[in-house]
């Protein structure tokens, strides 16, 4: 049949609806703006519908319709990626590109060491990774821009499955000169009345008011950032304490200033590490090989010194 719709047709849609314009797309695919544009009239003759919007001011839009076929586009060229990489051990070897999402403040802790290791487990699978909020992380998964992504288990929005990896719980971030370092463990409610350096990346605020506020305690918030680094800097300078999840080695800020990490002696909830996928995906052979990968890995790597 000459009417279906061919994986070029779909290849030169998602890289319009990438780049933002013809031109952009005909760069980066390496052929004249005419196939692209010839390739788009052809799909969207396919399919019945706009897709694709064109000014000259704003470049390309996508529609309602590009919007819907956008993630399953991006799925289908994934999964013929797979098949055109592992055609000699189809069915059982991973392959092809694999992208992971990473929520900001686990991913230096986690992404480095599992990249390493999955990666000599898995010679043939090309390993990248996006870092973002849990709001941006389970937008990319939902437009398939990636098959997999480690957040945090809370506020997971519909069209997301997860799996738990490991548990977390907060500890105290003080200054060394802080009245309350002299304690092995703190409790919460003498944290009230103390200036709180918040990190404000979704959902760790919300988190941690809601674990002071099972104490009692409304948090003094001085400054909120969204720089895990600048909190513990802050907190090296004295400016107030903070209460965080991941712990660097060794307990000093970027300017090389002490600080003291103590744990928390109240009953905490935990907070939850996931590994996210779209809701009703099939895992490509490499997708289901990480997070294989991760259950086995990824809670011994985040409590590694």
């Amino acid at each position: 049949m000459t009417d279906r719709i061919s994986l070029r047709q779909l290849h030169y849609f998602v890289a319009c609806a990438e780049a933002g314009t013809m031109t952009g797309a005909a760069r980066r695919l390496f052929v004249s703006q005419g196939a692209v544009s010839v390739a788009i009239a052809q799909l969207e003759s396919r399919t019945g519908v706009q897709l694709l919007l064109r000014s000259k001011a704003k470049g390309l839009t996508l529609t309602e319709a590009g919007r819907l076929l956008l993630p399953e586009a991006r799925s289908l060229l994934a999964r013929t990626d797979e098949l055109q990489a592992g055609m000699r051990d189809i069915g059982r070897i991973p392959a092809g590109r694999l992208v992971i999402g990473c929520f900001t403040t686990i991913a230096p802790f986690l992404i480095p060491p599992l990249l390493e290791d999955f990666q000599a487990a898995h010679s043939r699978v090309a390993v990248d990774f996006v870092e973002g909020s849990l709001t941006d992380l389970q937008g990319l998964l939902r437009e398939g821009r990636c098959e997999l992504a480690v957040l945090y288990g809370v506020d997971i929005q519909a069209g997301v499955d997860f799996d738990t990896l490991y548990e977390t719980r907060p500890h105290v971030l003080l200054p060394p000169g802080h009245p309350l370092a002299e304690q092995e463990e703190i409790r919460l409610a003498d944290l009230a009345g103390h200036d709180m350096i918040a990190l404000d990346v979704p959902p760790s605020l919300s988190y941690f008011t809601d674990v002071l506020a099972s104490a009692g305690v409304t948090p003094a918030v001085r400054h909120r950032t969204e720089s895990f680094e600048m909190v513990r800097s802050l907190v090296a300078r004295g400016v107030g304490y903070s209460l965080l999840i991941q712990r660097p080695r060794p307990d000093v800020s970027y300017e090389g200033r002490g600080l003291s990490v103590r744990r928390i002696k109240d009953v905490v909830r935990p907070l939850p590490v996931v590994l996210a996928r779209p809701a009703g995906s099939r895992l490509t052979h490499r997708a289901a090989a990480f997070a294989a990968f991760c259950q086995e890995r990824a809670a011994a790597y985040a409590e590694a010194p």
